[in-house]
């Protein structure tokens, strides 16, 4: 198991972590059987969103005499109301809610404090500017909780919160075919059957921003629905057509700039050791280009995805980021000045290509480079 940062933080996290979501309605004994799984495997870090009481329970208690080697997310706004969750931002509602998950995973202080689940751009104002977020500086000041995150799947929410100072970890939907979408308020969004019959064809430059933001500024960024709620794992129900395996999901997620770590969803030890074979993989099992390149539906074939294949580049040019700059700015019927200026800082830009075409042979999607480079130099200037 190999470890990674969570921004700033310091927080040192395995790669792989324990989404523990299927744990609900589930017998002690299944959460005792994974978690041990988990630490003799060295996976340390572990979110549960679940409002649930029986599922916080059996989590506390299988960790509880090893408390120290774990990290530890845990939300506020899941609620458990009438026998089912709810999430909600009533603060007579939240407060015992967290309240209960403190004392049910026998802790006194948690690690992130997450805002759960804010895709909507007036909820997040509203938790910003009210009773919401006080609270949570409160259990802050208090030691209740050491850092501060929140969960999204909206990038539009993501970037807000990469750029509020106060968000130290931010966790988000990120896939193959999630990263189609530009911004969506709504989840159920992703699990229409046409969703993904839309112009998207590559990576939502929008996506990329984020995860850039996010390592730019230190803000932590861990991984949910990386398998896409384990639709990406079969052919039948796969956006592209085609499956990806599920070291091709995680390969995919820890690629992406910012990310620290990915929760992979699981039921039991086998489907755990799954996703472990991640970490004696070769390249060649991580390599999930050739698989969408080749995909029946949404090739991603002439469409640049940021993976970096294409490097090293003879001039110095960061080729990925050119094209996502000129992704993002393309659209425009003005170059939007944030992008304009990230563009004039980069060491070398599209002015110092050569036209060698060595990074073409190397790209898997068959992406005419040189054209990029000079459409570039067109629209951002010599």
């Amino acid at each position: 198991m190999e470890y990674r940062k969570l921004g700033n933080t310091g927080i040192e996290v395995s790669e792989i972590a324990f989404g523990a979501e299927f744990l609900v309605e589930r017998p002690y004994e299944d959460t005792e059987e994974l978690i041990r799984a988990c630490e003799e495997n060295g996976i340390n870090f572990v979110d549960c969103w679940m409002s649930e009481p029986d599922v916080r329970s059996h989590l506390g208690n299988a960790i509880k005499d090893n408390r120290e080697n774990w990290v530890i997310q845990g939300h506020l706004g899941s609620t458990w109301q009438n026998e089912q969750y709810v999430r909600t931002r009533e603060m007579d509602k939240v407060v015992p809610a967290f309240e209960d998950f403190m004392e049910r995973f026998q802790i006194d202080t948690l690690d992130f404090g997450m805002i759960h689940y804010v895709d909507q751009l007036d909820d997040y104002n509203e938790i910003m500017n009210g009773p919401f977020i006080e609270y949570v500086r409160k259990l802050k000041r208090e030691g209740t909780i050491a850092h501060i995150g929140l969960s999204t799947h909206n990038p539009d929410i993501g970037l807000l919160a990469a750029q509020n100072p106060e968000i130290e970890l931010l966790m988000f939907s990120i896939n193959p075919a999630f990263d189609m979408f530009g911004s969506m308020d709504d989840i159920e969004e992703y699990r229409r059957e046409d969703a993904y019959d839309r112009e998207f064809s590559s990576i939502n430059p929008k996506r990329a921003e984020l995860y850039e933001l996010c390592e730019k500024n230190g803000t932590a960024l861990t991984v949910m629905k990386g398998f896409a709620g384990g639709n990406l794992l079969a052919d039948e129900t796969s956006p592209f057509g085609v499956a990806l395996t599920p070291v091709q999901c995680i390969h995919y997620a820890l690629e992406q700039k910012g990310v620290s770590s990915i929760f992979v969803g699981v039921k039991t030890p086998d489907e755990l050791a799954e996703s472990l074979k991640y970490c004696s993989a070769s390249e060649s099992e991580k390599d999930y280009s050739q698989v969408l390149k080749n995909a029946p539906k949404h090739s991603f074939k002439g469409q640049c995805t940021y993976c970096g294949h294409c490097q090293p580049c003879s001039s110095g040019i960061d080729i990925a980021m050119v094209n996502k700059l000129f992704d993002l700015a393309k659209n425009h019927d003005e170059v939007p000045a944030s992008v304009q200026e990230h563009y004039n800082n980069l060491k070398y830009n599209a002015t110092e290509c050569i036209a060698c075409g060595e990074c073409e042979i190397r790209c898997p999607f068959e992406v005419h480079i040189v054209d990029v480079m000079l459409d570039a130099q067109d629209l951002f200037g010599f």
